[in-house]
């Protein structure tokens, strides 16, 4: 894995690769929307690309963030060609004041514009 620093005027977007159905990856939704100020967050469900769903499989959430402005996740070639930076899995445990500090160390710009 690359390192986690995320370059200087990174986007303050996260991608969340997730799944229908998947009782972790809402959770981890809800917990990102919680946060104040929420983050913006894409979706993406990995069965929606068999790229995505061989490289992830059962591996989600998996959550990512904007190396660049704009970086458009839609596919798991823009994803491995570096627009995207994967974080280190989520303690599910986490919440509120905990996971923006987590967001934080591991690379996600402050909750603070």
């Amino acid at each position: 894995m690359a390192d986690p620093v995320v370059p200087n005027g990174a986007s303050r977007e996260l991608l969340l690769f997730t799944r229908q159905g998947c009782c972790l990856c809402e959770g981890l939704e809800e917990k990102l929307r919680a946060l104040n100020p929420p983050p913006q967050i894409q979706l993406l469900d990995v069965d929606a690309d068999p790229a995505l769903q061989a490289r992830y499989g059962l591996e989600v959430p998996v959550l990512a963030v904007a190396v660049a402005p704009g970086a458009g996740p839609t596919t798991a070639t823009s994803q491995a060609q570096g627009a995207w930076h994967e974080l280190p899995r989520v303690p599910p445990r986490l919440s509120g004041d905990g996971l923006a500090v987590w967001l934080q160390k591991n690379g996600f710009p402050g909750q603070h514009a």
